[in-house]
Protein backbone atom coordinates (compact mmCIF):
# COMPACT_ATOMS: atom_id res chain seq x y z
CA UNK A 1 0.00 0.00 0.00
CA UNK A 2 2.94 2.09 0.59
CA UNK A 3 4.71 1.08 -2.60
CA UNK A 4 1.52 1.46 -4.28
CA UNK A 5 0.83 5.21 -2.71
CA UNK A 6 4.44 6.45 -3.56
CA UNK A 7 4.72 5.49 -7.34
CA UNK A 8 0.77 6.90 -7.43
CA UNK A 9 1.77 10.46 -5.92
CA UNK A 10 5.12 10.72 -7.71
CA UNK A 11 3.32 10.20 -11.12
CA UNK A 12 0.72 12.70 -9.95
CA UNK A 13 3.12 15.53 -9.40
CA UNK A 14 4.61 14.53 -12.89
CA UNK A 15 1.13 14.76 -14.96
CA UNK A 16 0.40 18.23 -13.24
CA UNK A 17 3.61 19.30 -14.36
CA UNK A 18 3.48 17.95 -17.54
CA UNK A 19 0.19 19.10 -18.21
CA UNK A 20 1.67 22.90 -17.75
CA UNK A 21 4.33 22.19 -20.01
CA UNK A 22 2.71 20.44 -22.76
CA UNK A 23 -0.43 22.40 -22.14
CA UNK A 24 -2.48 19.58 -22.11
CA UNK A 25 -5.64 20.02 -20.01
CA UNK A 26 -6.20 16.09 -20.64
CA UNK A 27 -2.75 15.27 -18.65
CA UNK A 28 -4.09 17.79 -16.07
CA UNK A 29 -7.43 15.83 -15.95
CA UNK A 30 -5.83 12.68 -15.54
CA UNK A 31 -3.42 13.56 -13.06
CA UNK A 32 -6.98 14.55 -11.06
CA UNK A 33 -8.08 11.28 -11.57
CA UNK A 34 -5.12 9.90 -10.27
CA UNK A 35 -5.48 12.25 -7.50
CA UNK A 36 -8.80 10.62 -6.39
CA UNK A 37 -6.90 6.72 -6.04
CA UNK A 38 -4.12 8.36 -4.16
CA UNK A 39 -6.63 9.30 -2.24
CA UNK A 40 -7.97 6.06 -1.85
CA UNK A 41 -4.87 4.63 -1.05
CA UNK A 42 -3.96 7.28 1.74
CA UNK A 43 -7.55 6.25 3.13
CA UNK A 44 -6.48 2.88 3.28
CA UNK A 45 -3.40 3.53 5.37
CA UNK A 46 -4.95 6.11 7.55
CA UNK A 47 -7.81 3.46 8.38
CA UNK A 48 -5.21 0.90 9.11
CA UNK A 49 -3.62 3.25 11.11
CA UNK A 50 -6.40 5.12 13.58
CA UNK A 51 -7.63 1.12 13.78
CA UNK A 52 -4.83 0.54 16.20
CA UNK A 53 -5.09 3.92 18.22
CA UNK A 54 -7.15 2.63 21.28
CA UNK A 55 -10.07 4.33 22.67
CA UNK A 56 -10.37 6.79 25.11
CA UNK A 57 -12.68 8.49 27.56
CA UNK A 58 -14.19 11.26 24.64
CA UNK A 59 -13.98 8.90 21.69
CA UNK A 60 -15.50 5.33 22.57
CA UNK A 61 -15.31 4.42 19.41
CA UNK A 62 -12.16 5.52 18.49
CA UNK A 63 -10.90 7.45 15.85
CA UNK A 64 -12.71 5.26 12.94
CA UNK A 65 -14.70 7.98 11.76
CA UNK A 66 -11.59 10.30 10.35
CA UNK A 67 -11.60 8.19 7.18
CA UNK A 68 -15.12 8.78 6.65
CA UNK A 69 -14.39 12.88 7.42
CA UNK A 70 -11.75 12.95 5.19
CA UNK A 71 -13.80 11.00 2.25
CA UNK A 72 -16.36 13.43 2.45
CA UNK A 73 -13.68 16.31 2.57
CA UNK A 74 -11.83 14.78 -0.58
CA UNK A 75 -15.08 14.33 -2.13
CA UNK A 76 -16.06 17.86 -2.33
CA UNK A 77 -12.22 18.74 -3.45
CA UNK A 78 -12.65 16.73 -6.05
CA UNK A 79 -16.04 18.65 -7.59
CA UNK A 80 -14.59 21.64 -7.73
CA UNK A 81 -11.52 20.58 -9.10
CA UNK A 82 -13.66 19.11 -11.77
CA UNK A 83 -15.63 22.29 -12.09
CA UNK A 84 -12.45 24.36 -13.08
CA UNK A 85 -11.50 21.56 -15.88
CA UNK A 86 -14.74 21.79 -17.54
CA UNK A 87 -14.23 25.31 -17.24
CA UNK A 88 -10.68 25.23 -19.40
CA UNK A 89 -12.08 22.57 -21.63
CA UNK A 90 -15.38 25.42 -22.46
CA UNK A 91 -12.25 27.97 -23.07
CA UNK A 92 -10.43 25.50 -25.13
CA UNK A 93 -13.62 24.34 -27.31
CA UNK A 94 -13.98 27.67 -28.28
CA UNK A 95 -10.46 28.58 -28.68
CA UNK A 96 -8.19 25.29 -29.37
CA UNK A 97 -4.50 25.66 -28.15
CA UNK A 98 -1.70 23.96 -29.50
CA UNK A 99 -0.17 21.33 -27.30
CA UNK A 100 2.86 19.73 -27.28
CA UNK A 101 1.73 15.76 -28.32
CA UNK A 102 4.88 14.14 -28.28
CA UNK A 103 5.80 15.00 -24.94
CA UNK A 104 2.08 14.27 -23.77
CA UNK A 105 2.73 11.04 -25.00
CA UNK A 106 5.74 10.27 -23.54
CA UNK A 107 4.57 11.66 -19.59
CA UNK A 108 1.13 9.59 -20.45
CA UNK A 109 2.94 6.33 -21.38
CA UNK A 110 5.15 6.33 -17.87
CA UNK A 111 1.88 6.82 -16.04
CA UNK A 112 0.13 3.99 -17.82
CA UNK A 113 3.37 2.10 -16.66
CA UNK A 114 2.78 3.52 -12.93
CA UNK A 115 -0.41 2.46 -12.92
CA UNK A 116 -0.06 -1.10 -14.48
CA UNK A 117 2.85 -1.50 -11.73
CA UNK A 118 0.46 0.02 -8.83
CA UNK A 119 -2.41 -2.49 -10.39
CA UNK A 120 0.40 -5.46 -10.13
CA UNK A 121 0.88 -4.61 -6.16
CA UNK A 122 -2.32 -4.38 -5.45
CA UNK A 123 -3.32 -7.42 -6.93
CA UNK A 124 -1.03 -9.69 -4.70
CA UNK A 125 -2.30 -8.08 -1.61
CA UNK A 126 -5.63 -8.23 -1.69
CA UNK A 127 -6.96 -11.45 -0.51
CA UNK A 128 -7.06 -11.71 3.60
CA UNK A 129 -9.27 -13.75 5.82
CA UNK A 130 -10.80 -12.73 8.93
CA UNK A 131 -9.74 -9.68 10.65
CA UNK A 132 -7.63 -8.69 7.97
CA UNK A 133 -10.12 -9.87 5.56
CA UNK A 134 -11.53 -6.25 6.65
CA UNK A 135 -8.15 -4.57 5.78
CA UNK A 136 -8.31 -6.45 1.86
CA UNK A 137 -11.64 -4.25 1.77
CA UNK A 138 -9.52 -1.17 1.38
CA UNK A 139 -7.06 -2.80 -0.55
CA UNK A 140 -9.37 -4.16 -3.05
CA UNK A 141 -11.10 -0.96 -3.75
CA UNK A 142 -7.90 0.78 -3.64
CA UNK A 143 -7.12 -2.08 -6.65
CA UNK A 144 -10.49 -1.04 -8.72
CA UNK A 145 -9.58 2.67 -8.91
CA UNK A 146 -6.48 1.77 -10.22
CA UNK A 147 -8.00 -0.24 -13.10
CA UNK A 148 -9.95 2.65 -13.61
CA UNK A 149 -6.82 5.38 -13.75
CA UNK A 150 -5.46 2.48 -16.16
CA UNK A 151 -8.03 3.06 -18.28
CA UNK A 152 -8.09 6.92 -18.26
CA UNK A 153 -4.25 7.01 -19.28
CA UNK A 154 -4.79 4.57 -22.47
CA UNK A 155 -7.77 7.18 -23.18
CA UNK A 156 -4.71 10.24 -22.67
CA UNK A 157 -2.60 7.97 -24.87
CA UNK A 158 -4.88 7.92 -27.67
CA UNK A 159 -5.52 11.12 -27.71
CA UNK A 160 -2.02 12.11 -27.89
CA UNK A 161 -1.40 10.28 -30.82
CA UNK A 162 -4.74 11.59 -32.65
CA UNK A 163 -3.51 14.96 -32.14
CA UNK A 164 0.32 13.96 -33.32
CA UNK A 165 -1.47 12.40 -36.51
CA UNK A 166 -4.35 15.01 -37.74
CA UNK A 167 -3.38 17.98 -35.05
CA UNK A 168 -6.91 17.94 -33.78
CA UNK A 169 -6.28 20.30 -30.71
CA UNK A 170 -9.66 19.75 -29.66
CA UNK A 171 -9.01 16.00 -28.53
CA UNK A 172 -7.45 17.48 -25.85
CA UNK A 173 -10.35 19.38 -23.99
CA UNK A 174 -12.69 16.40 -25.02
CA UNK A 175 -10.22 13.56 -23.59
CA UNK A 176 -10.45 16.07 -20.37
CA UNK A 177 -14.03 15.61 -19.89
CA UNK A 178 -14.24 12.14 -20.22
CA UNK A 179 -12.16 11.86 -17.46
CA UNK A 180 -14.20 14.58 -15.70
CA UNK A 181 -17.02 12.78 -15.64
CA UNK A 182 -15.24 9.84 -14.01
CA UNK A 183 -13.63 12.03 -11.49
CA UNK A 184 -17.46 13.82 -10.81
CA UNK A 185 -19.34 10.34 -10.57
CA UNK A 186 -16.65 8.99 -7.92
CA UNK A 187 -16.53 12.12 -6.00
CA UNK A 188 -20.40 11.75 -5.94
CA UNK A 189 -20.73 8.39 -4.58
CA UNK A 190 -17.81 8.62 -2.45
CA UNK A 191 -19.13 12.23 -0.61
CA UNK A 192 -23.13 10.17 -0.77
CA UNK A 193 -21.65 7.30 1.22
CA UNK A 194 -19.56 9.66 3.52
CA UNK A 195 -23.22 11.38 4.41
CA UNK A 196 -24.38 8.15 4.82
CA UNK A 197 -22.62 7.05 7.73
CA UNK A 198 -22.37 10.26 9.30
CA UNK A 199 -25.85 10.30 9.07
CA UNK A 200 -25.99 6.92 11.02
CA UNK A 201 -28.37 5.27 8.17
CA UNK A 202 -28.66 1.24 7.76
CA UNK A 203 -25.33 0.29 5.85
CA UNK A 204 -25.87 -1.27 2.07
CA UNK A 205 -27.04 -4.77 2.05
CA UNK A 206 -28.67 -4.81 4.88
CA UNK A 207 -32.42 -5.18 5.25
CA UNK A 208 -33.96 -4.55 9.08
CA UNK A 209 -36.75 -6.45 8.03
CA UNK A 210 -34.56 -9.51 6.81
CA UNK A 211 -32.52 -8.94 10.45
CA UNK A 212 -35.39 -9.26 12.61
CA UNK A 213 -36.39 -12.56 10.77
CA UNK A 214 -33.33 -13.91 11.62
CA UNK A 215 -33.13 -12.90 15.38
CA UNK A 216 -36.95 -14.20 15.44
CA UNK A 217 -35.74 -17.89 14.07
CA UNK A 218 -33.33 -18.39 17.28
CA UNK A 219 -34.00 -20.67 20.04
CA UNK A 220 -35.91 -18.39 23.13
CA UNK A 221 -36.33 -15.13 21.06
CA UNK A 222 -40.04 -13.95 21.12
CA UNK A 223 -39.66 -10.91 19.16
CA UNK A 224 -37.16 -8.23 18.36
CA UNK A 225 -37.66 -4.80 17.95
CA UNK A 226 -36.12 -1.41 18.07
CA UNK A 227 -33.29 -1.92 15.88
CA UNK A 228 -31.11 0.20 14.97
CA UNK A 229 -28.01 -0.76 12.22
CA UNK A 230 -25.11 2.08 11.67
CA UNK A 231 -21.76 2.17 10.19
CA UNK A 232 -18.79 2.96 12.35
CA UNK A 233 -16.21 3.38 9.54
CA UNK A 234 -15.92 0.98 5.97
CA UNK A 235 -17.12 -2.66 6.58
CA UNK A 236 -17.72 -1.82 10.20
CA UNK A 237 -21.23 -2.27 11.41
CA UNK A 238 -22.78 -1.84 14.70
CA UNK A 239 -26.22 -2.80 16.27
CA UNK A 240 -28.50 -2.08 19.04
CA UNK A 241 -32.03 -3.45 19.93
CA UNK A 242 -34.11 -4.74 22.19
CA UNK A 243 -34.84 -8.47 22.20
CA UNK A 244 -37.75 -10.05 23.84
CA UNK A 245 -37.25 -13.76 25.49
CA UNK A 246 -38.84 -16.44 27.02
CA UNK A 247 -39.15 -15.98 30.73
CA UNK A 248 -35.39 -17.56 31.42
CA UNK A 249 -32.50 -17.35 34.04
CA UNK A 250 -30.15 -14.70 33.09
CA UNK A 251 -27.40 -16.37 32.71
CA UNK A 252 -29.74 -18.39 30.03
CA UNK A 253 -29.20 -14.76 28.25
CA UNK A 254 -25.20 -14.79 28.20
CA UNK A 255 -25.74 -18.01 26.25
CA UNK A 256 -28.23 -16.45 23.90
CA UNK A 257 -26.41 -12.95 23.45
CA UNK A 258 -23.48 -15.35 22.07
CA UNK A 259 -25.75 -17.06 19.25
CA UNK A 260 -27.22 -14.16 18.53
CA UNK A 261 -23.56 -12.13 17.53
CA UNK A 262 -22.99 -15.11 15.75
CA UNK A 263 -25.57 -15.09 13.56
CA UNK A 264 -25.83 -11.33 13.39
CA UNK A 265 -21.55 -11.55 12.42
CA UNK A 266 -22.03 -14.62 9.85
CA UNK A 267 -25.25 -13.74 7.94
CA UNK A 268 -24.47 -9.49 7.94
CA UNK A 269 -20.93 -8.58 9.16
CA UNK A 270 -22.44 -6.93 12.05
CA UNK A 271 -19.52 -6.82 14.66
CA UNK A 272 -20.35 -4.81 17.36
CA UNK A 273 -23.90 -4.88 18.99
CA UNK A 274 -26.04 -3.62 22.16
CA UNK A 275 -28.60 -5.53 23.04
CA UNK A 276 -31.64 -4.99 26.02
CA UNK A 277 -33.12 -8.07 26.56
CA UNK A 278 -36.91 -8.21 27.57
CA UNK A 279 -39.26 -10.84 29.24
CA UNK A 280 -43.67 -10.60 28.92
CA UNK A 281 -44.41 -12.85 31.61
CA UNK A 282 -47.84 -12.81 30.79
CA UNK A 283 -48.34 -15.34 33.51
CA UNK A 284 -47.56 -13.24 36.21
CA UNK A 285 -49.55 -10.14 34.83
CA UNK A 286 -52.42 -12.27 34.59
CA UNK A 287 -52.00 -13.33 38.24
CA UNK A 288 -51.52 -9.71 39.31
CA UNK A 289 -54.92 -8.81 37.53
CA UNK A 290 -56.45 -11.45 39.19
CA UNK A 291 -55.23 -10.55 42.66
CA UNK A 292 -56.01 -7.11 42.02
CA UNK A 293 -59.77 -7.90 41.53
Amino acid sequence: MVLASVITGTIFVVEVVGGIITNSLALISDAGHMLTHLFALLVSLFALYFAAKPPTGKKTYGFFRVEILAALFNGAALFLISLWIFYEAYHRFVHPETISSGRMFIIALIGLVANIACVYILKGNRHGHGHEHEHSLNVRAAFLHMLGDTLSSVGVIIGAGIIYYTNWFIIDPVISVVICVLILIWSYKLVMESVEVLLEATPKGINIENVIDSLKQISGVDDAHDIHIWTITSGMYSMSGHIDTKDMLISDTTKLSKEINRILSEKFKIGHTVIQFGCECKSNDAHSDHHNE
